[in-house]
């Protein structure tokens, strides 16, 4: 009992601390996998923490969520059009890297060459998780990204299979190319085909349930299992066997999810790997012994060297091989190469009988792991910064300097107003103050007005932010009004799932029509939509947060005698199939039930009649003009 108590404190206090070095790294611009290796660091120094994760629990615990998070986010086709430099990276490039290193470190790290190749192959893998999160923070090109992360995600399983193939060798004595090339082709090839079959079935459970907590369970028993099933079952890849897995249903399952399953899904998702990037990076601090990495500062020194070099040789090599990729971009892909945790699992993974070298392969890839996060990590973003790979307009740079004027003069206002009104401020001064400050407001303000104005593309990014941030409020007063009990848990899915609709699949089309709704609109089309009055609201709101604006007018009678709606939409060039898609979703087909009495027999009690009610009947007419009064 008292060991659980224990592990469970240890698991607290290490969730605390990665939430209170992501603040402080957030406030001082540190890159959050190295502020945790920092803070692990500095507490292995101040107290005797011993956190022994075996190589094996690290693997199959912690690498899953990890690889699954990162491979279900990657576009395929963008994958798809870089795959042969990835390949290139991902495979021989590893392979040059593990004779590279090796041979530099048995040159300069007394190392035998055999040794000196474990190391290599073990240091091999990439993990640029601190580089793809800058990234994506400050919004780095697309591809440069698909290309760093999609060879992670290869290289990670190749370097493994390497590495096993290797320690095989050495513990034997005896090496065949032929039987190496087919392990490795029988070990990489078997876990893709794994991952690839994992993953098409799972997606085609996926798009036959509409259950977001099921979907979300599902991914997760793909994530481990695929890992599980290659690694134990089968003995392939289970790394690649859990890129694959996600790769397939991150592109596949994807398409049978509703908005709302999606959002769940990948909000899950990034919130597992958070916390196990979170662990990895702590744990790596907590695990280095400072004092033993200070005393092998020249074999480590060695260790960086030939890691940097042998990353130069293949980036600069195989990137010319390839689809062509800007000369700035290589100079990121080299300096991003960061080593991780992969790494260091493989390190301490090592057999006993290899020592007395053993201590030295674990000193270096600690060695090299910190140099790489701490350093490499750290000063990614002046790097992209200073290579102008985040290319900022002067337009940005002025619409930034405007508004932060703008703020900062509003706070002042804010703040003088706030003394007057403590008497801290006289009247005097604060009316003598008050229209200069407000002129300087109005001034402001009409130049960010300006701005929007003489540049549409930033003002379509504003709209787009807005409206993200809008919708987020929605959703949160929906989740407070099912909790005091205002709304029902079926009005409650029902609204939540057209917010997420709006939030998930259109604010890029929104975004791309964002300026149309403002300037003059040609209207080509007309619509007469007919719906029941319990799909009005819906509808309308679809198609409002499509940027379709729609007249009512309301009647009463049919067949069912119940109230209905006509919709009247006029619809710009181009947005019919958008409209047509906003009432398909909206609106529901359903039955009603009749009551009719039996024909020859008035006297029995009328009988329910099915009928079967289309969600909304829409009529289009073409419009040669429009004029609006």
């Amino acid at each position: 009992m008292g060991t659980n108590l224990e592990i469970e404190f240890l698991i607290l206090i290490l969730l605390l601390v990665s939430t209170i070095v992501a603040v402080i790294g957030r406030r001082f611009r540190i890159p959050y996998t190295v502020g945790l290796v920092l803070a692990g660091l500095a507490l292995s120094l101040r107290s005797p923490i011993d956190v022994d994760v075996s190589p094996r629990l690290f693997l199959s615990l912690f690498l899953p969520p990890l690889l699954f998070e990162a491979a279900f986010y990657l576009n395929f086709e963008e994958l798809r059009r870089n795959l042969s430099t990835v390949l290139l990276l991902a495979v021989p490039g590893v392979l040059l890297t593990m004779f590279l290193v090796g041979a530099v470190v048995s040159f300069g790290g007394g190392l035998t060459l055999p040794i000196a190749l474990v190391f290599g192959s073990l240091i091999a893998a990439t993990d640029p998780v601190a580089v793809v999160g800058i990234f994506r923070k400050l919004g780095a090109p697309k591809r440069l990204e698909v290309l760093l992360e999609g060879e992670s995600l290869l290289n990670d399983g190749t370097a493994i299979v390497i590495f096993n193939l290797t320690l095989a060798f050495i513990a034997s004595g005896d090496f065949s190319l032929i039987n190496a090339l087919t392990d490795f082709v029988r070990i990489a090839g078997g876990g893709l085909i794994v991952g690839i079959i994992f993953g098409w079935l799972f997606a085609s459970l996926i798009i036959r349930i509409d259950d977001h907590l099921v979907e979300t369970t599902l991914t997760t028993v793909l994530a481990f299992g695929s890992f599980l099933v290659a690694e134990d079952l089968l003995h392939v890849s289970g790394v690649l066997a859990v890129v694959a897995a996600g790769i397939v249903s991150g592109n596949v399952g994807q398409r049978g999810m509703s908005p709302t399953t999606r959002i769940v899904v990948l909000n899950f998702w990034e919130y597992a790997a958070y916390l196990a990037n979170s662990a990895v990076f702590l744990l790596i601090g907590l695990q280095m012994d400072l004092p033993a990495l200070i005393n092998s500062w020249q074999t480590i020194l060695w260790a960086i060297g030939a890691v940097l070099v042998s990353r130069a040789v293949v980036i600069y090599l195989f990137s010319n091989l390839g689809r062509k990729i800007p000369f700035s971009w290589r100079h990121v892909l080299f300096w991003g190469g960061l080593r991780g945790g992969i790494a260091l699992a493989l390190a301490i993974s090592l057999p006993l009988d290899i020592e007395p070298y053993r201590e030295t392969i674990i000193l270096m890839a600690f060695g090299v792991v910190l140099f790489s996060i701490v350093g490499q990590g750290y000063s990614m973003d002046r790097l992209l910064l200073r290579l102008k790979v985040l290319i900022r307009s002067d337009e940005q740079l002025e619409y930034e300097s405007r508004q932060a004027r703008a703020l900062a003069t509003r706070a002042g206002y804010e703040h003088v107003q706030k003394l007057s009104e403590d008497g801290l401020v006289s009247l005097h001064t604060w009316e003598t103050l008050q229209p200069i400050l407000k002129q300087r407001m109005d001034a402001l303000t009409a130049a960010i007005q300006e701005t929007l104005r003489d540049f549409p593309d930033l003002e379509a990014q504003e709209l787009l932010t807005t409206r993200r941030e809008m919708l987020r409020a929605q959703r949160g007063m929906l989740a407070t009004l099912r909790r005091n009990g205002v709304v029902s848990e079926r009005t409650y899915e029902e609204l939540v799932a057209e917010v997420d609709a709006a939030l998930e699949s259109d604010l890029e089309v929104w975004k791309a029509h964002a300026l149309e709704e403002k300037a003059e609109q040609n209207i080509c089309q007309l619509l007469m939509v007919v719906v029941q009055a319990r799909d009005l609201e819906s509808a309308s709101n679809a198609l409002a947060m499509r940027g379709i604006q729609a007249t009512r007018i309301r009647s009463m009678g049919g067949f069912l005698r119940q109230r209905n709606h006509l919709l009247l939409v006029g619809i710009p060039e181009g947005k019919l199939e958008v409209a047509v898609e906003a009432l398909k979703r909206s609106c529901r087909s359903r039955a009603e039930y009749l009551s009719s009495p039996i024909e020859g027999a008035p006297h029995i009690l009328p009988q329910p009649i099915e009928v079967q009610v289309r969600g909304a009947t829409v009529f289009v007419f073409n419009v040669d003009r429009c004029e609006v009064y």
